[in-house]
């Protein structure tokens, strides 16, 4: 299966940015899960963790997030958020 590109920003520096299987993000609607592949759209966030799919079946990574957005676009899913971290 396809992989999804990933960068998660803050104002201070850039946090990750690799190939995932899926990231599920808190956002401002509630909460959605991005797979390559997905339509293309922009959110808010809320104050949540991003839940990171390294792999197909592999124990998710949790990155607590504040403020910012996600954007989902051709070139896979890109979060600015105000903060970020473990």
């Amino acid at each position: 299966m396809a992989e999804l590109r990933f960068e998660l920003v803050t104002p201070e520096r850039q946090v990750l940015s690799t190939d995932v299987h899926m990231v599920v993000v808190p956002g401002s609607e509630g909460e959605f899960g991005v797979m390559a592949g997905h339509a293309p759209f922009m959110t808010t966030l809320r104050d949540g963790d991003l839940t990171v799919y390294r792999t197909a079946g592999a124990q998710p990574e949790r990155i607590r997030v504040s403020g910012g957005f996600a954007e989902v676009g051709d070139r896979g899913l890109t979060v600015l958020a105000e903060s970020a971290g473990e």
